[in-house]
């Protein structure tokens, strides 16, 4: 009955374990929810308001299938001012949210047998997408005591003539890796002397503006703009902005893909909310203090769970540059027992076995590194001590 792209695809481990989260908390249960990558301030006041007024002023018809022209405009000028590429309205898509942008530019690219080149631990939906549209993951060994940094050794070793797209995410979801521009120079360096030519770099910059430290944050196309018309960089407002729900991602790249993107858009759902657009275009040309002021709660938060974390015994937690995420290896705490008795025999088990205890985490094989967890930090203080008080116990209580 259903087609051979269903019975590969899998369930997303984060949406599995948010669902049951959900249903604990339903029952009652005290959790701590550490499961969805989503920030939890309010979307900015000058925001809504803008998409209040695009109601009000009847901006609510169709517009262009790759968004309207003042978002583009907005968009444009943002890529000029934070990371100095120089793009045109033309060389820009916007879709519902990042994710589809994603997976417009792996149709329109991919051929089955196509390799597609992914650090790991990866944002499970970059293989699952690939995957859909008949590419090959082609998975990248990372370590924990070098904070999950994807060395150029190793993307050089595995660059083939089946290569179709690497893809870099940073900061990253789900280690928090954030690299340098000296690291992406190098990236581009094994790129440029490849013998094989002919792949696409997908760059995603959705959490751009949560780079802790004082660190500058740095993109590929920035570094590296000799290579400009190989690489698609992605980005959007859900993460700086708290717009998750409002769905608008966008993406700069060579013409020819955007619209090559384009064509399989206007088949797909047209475009995105008008009104959404118009929030989005607020998002990014209004005033930005905001974001940095969240910025520096999140580093706040990830240093709080860093003092925290370091006292549980056994417990190793590289240290990250970004994100909202933490990402610890739970490797020594596997094949132990709970206290009813239940062998803790993997990620899925630990993750389980922590719910019961009241705390929400995503297990490490969902991103493709099994023996992890990943748990988000986007929530109170009050809330990261509680949640950082019974994992402590949980794990204390394992033999």
């Amino acid at each position: 009955m259903f087609s051979k792209t269903i019975a590969k695809l899998r369930s997303s481990p984060i949406q599995l374990m948010a669902e049951r989260t959900r249903v604990a908390l339903r029952e009652g249960r005290s959790v701590v929810d550490m499961t969805l990558g989503e920030p939890d301030f309010p979307t900015p006041q000058h925001v809504g308001e803008a998409a209040i007024r695009a109601i009000v002023t009847g901006e609510t018809r169709y517009t262009p299938v790759n968004g309207s022209v003042r978002l583009r405009e907005a968009i444009a000028r943002k890529f000029q001012r934070d990371n100095a590429i120089p793009c045109a309205p033309a060389d820009i898509t916007v879709g519902c949210g990042g994710k589809q942008v994603i997976y417009q530019a792996f149709l329109a690219t991919l051929e089955p047998g196509d390799e597609v080149l992914i650090p790991a631990p990866y944002w499970a939906s970059y293989a699952d997408i690939a995957s859909m549209h008949g590419g090959v993951l082609k998975s990248l060994a990372t370590s924990p005591d070098a904070g999950y940094a994807l060395r150029p050794q190793t993307l050089e070793a595995a660059i083939t003539a089946r290569t179709k797209w690497l893809v870099l995410n940073s900061p990253s979801n789900p280690s928090g890796t954030a690299y340098t521009a000296a690291q992406l120079s190098a990236f581009a360096e094994v790129i440029r002397a490849s013998r094989h030519q002919n792949f696409l770099v997908l760059v995603d910059d959705i959490y751009e503006h949560i780079v802790f430290d004082g660190a500058p944050f740095a993109t590929l196309a920035e570094v590296a703009p000799d290579l400009r018309q190989r690489i698609l960089t992605v980005n959007g407002v859900s993460k700086a902005y708290s717009m998750t729900g409002w769905r608008v991602g966008y993406g700069c790249g060579p013409r020819a893909l955007i619209d090559a993107m384009t064509k399989i858009q206007m088949q797909i759902n047209s475009h995105t909310s008008s009104v959404s657009q118009a929030a989005a275009a607020a998002a990014l040309e209004g005033p930005q203090d905001e974001v940095h002021n969240r910025c520096q709660v999140f580093q706040h938060r990830r240093d709080l769970l860093l003092r925290r974390f370091d006292a549980i015994p056994q417990l190793h937690t590289p240290r990250p540059g970004g994100a909202f995420y933490l990402f610890p290896d739970v490797r020594a705490f596997l094949g132990r027992t709970s206290p009813n008795g239940r062998v803790i025999g993997d990620d899925m088990a630990l993750a389980s076995y922590l719910l019961d205890e009241g705390v929400a985490v995503v297990p490490g094989s969902g991103f493709g590194m099994p023996g992890f967890i990943r748990l988000s930090y986007a929530t109170s203080d009050d809330r990261l001590h509680l949640a950082a008080d019974r994992l402590a116990t949980a794990l204390q209580r394992l033999s």
